[in-house]
């Protein structure tokens, strides 16, 4: 049986996605890596015929093959076709579309293993993060994944580390974040922002999503997190999310612990760096293709302990490297879940220490 593994959408999560998986299809088992495009724009052409040079095939509606043949791309499966034949779908189409695939497509396709989809599509199905909740995916039952947004990954990480990897549950008294969001991605043109512009809390209870799909994820082992908060801002910058926290723990701690902790945990990265621009630098020159798969990066010098039970700093968030781990390590799960970890440590260069 052919293994095939099929992205939908090209944006800042799909393209790097589809590069990944066509660049280690030997190691992930895969024999072939398909994309899904809705509209032949110019603009797109590089990304999508350089995709295809590196073995991806490109699906797309049987109403746009016209349109993507005139530009010089030429589709080779409908979005139905490629759909039915692959072993796995990744929807990385903008948020609420996967909810809405779901209903479309993906429902009806019996023979496909599993389906992922990314952010923010609460209800999608199971959440998941790599290395916060694995043991919760249940074989032969967990047929939609929903991989948590870049920014619930650092949170969650963070409250495994400094929290129930010492002492469980009842170690976390409480844990506030604030989210402060760049603007837009640097792939993209539009969504900037003029000036630090604040975010709402809609939700009554964690604040925002991020707390509320943190909670969600770490429901999936048992654990009835409610003591999280989030809230969120974006500024006028281009490079990297930064996460501010405050988790306040019932057993006492220090910040040489904290680092030992962290240092344990290939997950997480520490630097010296404070600066976005640089730690985005340190990304685009030395991860996969300009990604840090970390769950978060660390700056050593503002982590802080106060009366040894309240911790407060700062970190980075690797925006879309997360969810591109998660996203892969859930695929092939969902292929073949005896043999997934041992496919993915060929990331293992990608994962750093120290950045």
């Amino acid at each position: 049986m052919t293994t095939v593994a099929h992205v939908i959408g090209t944006g800042t999560i799909g393209e790097p996605l589809i590069g990944l998986l066509a660049h280690f299809r030997s190691e992930f088992g895969l024999d072939e890596v398909t994309f899904n495009k809705r509209s032949p724009l110019r603009d797109d052409r590089s990304k999508v015929v350089d995709l295809m040079k590196r073995g991806a095939r490109l699906a797309t509606g049987k109403d746009k093959f016209a349109g993507f043949e005139e530009l010089d791309m030429k589709p080779e499966l409908t979005t139905e076709e490629a759909i039915e034949r692959a072993s796995v779908v990744i929807d990385c189409t903008p948020s609420g579309a996967g909810l809405a695939n779901r209903e479309a497509h993906y429902n009806k396709a019996k023979n496909v293993k599993g389906f992922i989809a990314q952010g923010s599509e609460f209800g999608f199905g199971k959440m998941y993060a790599r290395g916060i909740n694995d043991s919760a995916l249940v074989e032969g039952e967990d047929r939609f994944v929903h991989v948590v947004s870049c920014n619930t990954h650092n949170l969650s990480a963070l409250v495994k580390c400094f929290a129930l990897d010492d002492g469980g549950a009842d170690n976390l008294v409480s844990a506030d974040f604030d989210c402060i969001r760049r603007a837009n991605d640097v792939s993209q043109a539009g969504s900037f922002i003029a000036s630090p512009e604040v975010g709402k809390h809609e939700d009554p209870q964690f604040g925002t999503h991020h707390a509320r799909d943190a909670s969600h994820l770490f429901s999936t082992l048992g654990l009835n997190l409610t003591n999280l908060f989030s809230s969120a801002c974006k500024v006028n910058s281009q490079y990297m999310h930064i996460v501010r926290f405050h988790i306040r723990v019932d057993k006492a701690t220090s910040v040489p612990e904290l680092l030992d902790r962290i240092q344990a945990d290939d997950k997480l990265a520490l630097t010296y760096k404070r600066s976005a621009n640089q730690v985005f630098s340190f990304g685009r020159d030395h991860g996969f293709f300009g990604r840090i798969l970390n769950q978060t990066v660390i700056p050593r010098e503002s982590l802080m302990v106060r009366d040894g039970h309240d911790i407060y700093g700062y970190c980075f968030t690797p925006q879309d490297g997360n969810s591109l781990l998660s996203s892969v390590a859930a695929a092939l799960w969902l292929i073949d879940p005896k043999t997934s970890d041992d496919r993915l440590q060929c990331l293992s260069p990608y994962f750093f220490d120290e950045v």
